[in-house]
């Protein structure tokens, strides 16, 4: 049983909310103002606090420290009805737990809570691993793994994009695999995209398929990766490998998640979730003019940086 703290002026939602977690078995209570928020947070103890952004004296993702710097320092889950494009990416990098957009939040809260949970589980134990966590091949229990599989708990908890860093041969693929296999997407495709090995040519049709008769020996029309992956993963191993051209496409893409095949005028929709690998310094790359610093923010939500 977890205590948690709803902090929501939508008194429906927060009523919701509370039903709901008392179903799992938690105790939960709820208060509609930021002060009254981080007044709770102080006198109490909580593992988890679902905090709305929009507040009426205050903006809730802004005041986020407050709540990780109280006694309890619990997890918290970022609520919203103002999605934004790069919410996610925001919401992780201040230091949330997690990020849902209310149309989505009943549905999606119970697997957010419950890695949030476990992984909070983790932290208060010793160089053990939860025992919930899948990490099929992934060998080891040292203080560095360790650190790196609760940060593959977090980040198979939402859909934020991640970047697996890594010299060559420290397994990045595998904890690639492992975030997928422990998110709500394990059932549908993990798609790799092996960017080292790709005919400079052929990348974009590769990535996003091509119509018949696009280019010479496109007899027929085929769905690209991108395509593939759509309800899973895409994974792009050595993703600092991709000329420039196609990151400005494939930063089109992450915004989006929309992208034309090769060859045809039409659109088409791709619900992927992106892990990315490399062997390389990208942020040197950046200053090298060789990789793009707004590409680089969109892949680094969670940055996981594999020891040798």
């Amino acid at each position: 049983m977890a205590d948690i703290l709803i902090i929501d002026d939508d008194l429906v939602l927060s009523e919701m909310l509370v039903d709901q977690m008392m179903r799992l078995g938690h105790k939960a209570e709820m208060v509609n103002t930021l002060a009254e928020g981080l007044e709770k947070s102080k006198e109490c103890f909580y593992d988890v606090v679902l905090l709305d952004v929009q507040l009426p004296d205050g903006n809730g993702l802004e005041s986020l420290g407050h709540f990780k710097n109280t006694s309890s320092c619990p997890e918290v889950i970022i609520i919203t009805g103002q999605g934004e494009a790069d919410g996610a990416e925001k919401a992780v990098l201040s230091g949330a737990w997690g990020y849902i957009e209310k149309p989505h939040v009943i549905r999606e809260l119970n697997l957010q809570l419950t890695r949030a949970l476990q992984y909070r589980q983790e932290k208060m134990r010793v160089n053990k691993i939860p025992v919930a966590l899948k990490r099929k091949n992934i060998i080891g229990s040292s203080p560095a793994i360790n650190k790196c599989l609760d940060q593959v708990a977090q980040a198979a908890a939402s859909d934020v994009s991640v970047l697996v860093a890594g010299a060559t041969g420290t397994g990045k693929e595998l904890f690639a695999k492992a975030i997928h296999e422990n998110s709500s997407r394990c059932h549908k495709n993990f798609v790799v995209v092996d960017c080292a090995a790709l005919p400079e040519n052929l990348i974009e049709s590769t990535l996003f398929g091509h119509v018949k008769g696009a280019f010479t020996g496109a007899d027929r029309e085929q769905n690209g990766l991108v395509k593939q992956a759509d309800g899973g993963t895409l994974f792009l191993d050595e993703v600092g490998e991709l000329p420039l051209n196609t990151q400005k496409k494939f930063l089109r893409l992450l915004q989006e998640h929309e992208y034309r095949p090769v060859g045809s005028s039409s659109q088409q929709y791709s619900d992927f979730r992106l892990v990315a690998a490399t062997n390389r310094n990208l942020e040197e790359c950046v200053s090298r003019d060789e990789f793009r610093d707004d590409l680089l923010f969109r892949l680094q939500a969670v940055t996981i940086k594999l020891p040798p």
